[in-house]
């Protein structure tokens, strides 16, 4: 079944990492649990990190603008 399209926006960034990195990240996107490549299963694995860090106070919370009522 395919996933639903991204609505929220996103912005592209550049990471450096060493070889033996990219090969893991390349192994675990061939099980399709964390992506469809290295890319996608970094993103993935960085917003659970971000999350667990959210989780025991080392990050920031989202902020998010207030609702207004009319």
């Amino acid at each position: 079944m395919a996933r639903p399209k991204n609505t929220t926006e996103t912005v592209q960034i550049t990471l450096s990492t060493t070889s033996q990195v990219k090969e893991l990240l390349e192994e675990l996107s061939k099980t399709g649990f964390y992506g469809k490549n290295a890319a996608e299963t970094a993103h993935v694995l960085l917003k659970e990190k971000i999350r667990d860090l959210q989780s025991i106070g080392q990050a920031p919370a989202p902020q998010y603008a207030p609702l207004t009522r009319d």
